[in-house]
């Protein structure tokens, strides 16, 4: 499965927010960072794609498939979504919560197969002792992390993931990525996550697209896109791409004078 978006345009009424977005084949596996600052269009980009909001130009392709103006239910078996704000039915446990996202696209009858999935995904993710917590009693961080267990079960062909990490302390953002990985690896999705960290970014994708003011700027690996000029202006930083002594990439900002 690979995913290709040609001169994709996006907005809201009358204003245009992406412009000529243009992204060569993403294949099943990849584990792709969607950086960029506050306001960039990231969001947007991943309404566009799960279906929420209409594309006003361009193509998207599975394959050669044009899903571009797929029917919204459609298009949501075939792409998995995590927006920002999350949320969920206040009375379900976390484990009928994640079931129900599982059965919202693939009918509601529920197979001792769908038990064994979700049972999986949770304890994929490090949840299964929260099984059945309720969702109103999960701290934050806790509830994000079940929504990534929301839209991994369905293991759909795209899995988008918008700040997935934002919530969550060091050891649960390693945990989550870490997490997430290994399941691109087991299930070879395509997944992109909008990532405010250039570390976490650095240390888990495999390709980064930067994107500011609705356009793509560069689309590369991790080295070559966190060495470019165009990050410390993009951030309006000063940045300096560093190894550590066990060879990974890190980004030392700091503010310019």
């Amino acid at each position: 499965m690979t995913l290709t978006i040609e001169h994709l345009a996006a907005g809201y009424g009358n204003r245009t927010v992406l412009s000529d977005i243009s992204v060569p084949e993403i294949e099943d596996g990849a584990f792709v960072g969607l950086i960029g600052p506050n306001a960039s269009g990231k969001s947007t980009l991943f309404k566009t794609l799960a279906g929420l909001i209409p594309a006003r130009a361009g193509t998207i392709r599975l394959n050669d498939d044009d899903v571009t103006h797929m029917r919204r239910r459609d298009r949501s078996q075939r792409f998995g979504y995590m927006p920002q704000a999350f949320g969920c039915n206040a009375l379900l446990t976390v484990f009928e919560s994640v079931l129900l996202a599982l059965k919202q696209t693939s009918g509601w009858r529920v197979e001792a197969e769908n038990l064994d999935q979700v049972s999986d995904i949770l304890a994929a993710l490090g949840l299964s002792h929260l099984s059945n917590r309720g969702i109103a009693d999960l701290s934050g961080g806790q509830a994000q992390m079940v929504a990534v267990a929301q839209t991994l079960v369905r293991a759909p062909d795209v899995i988008l993931l918008d700040e997935p990490t934002s919530a969550l302390d060091l050891h649960h953002q390693l945990s989550i990525m870490t997490s997430i990985k290994t399941e691109v690896r087991r299930h070879r999705p395509v997944v992109i996550a909008a990532l405010h960290d250039l570390n976490l970014a650095a240390k888990f994708c495999d390709r980064l697209i930067l994107l500011r003011d609705g356009k793509i700027l560069a689309d590369g690996t991790p080295e070559t896109i966190l060495a470019l000029s165009e990050i410390g202006e993009t951030y309006k930083v000063e940045t300096d791409l560093e190894r550590t002594t066990r060879g990974a990439l890190y980004v030392d900002a700091r503010l310019s004078a």
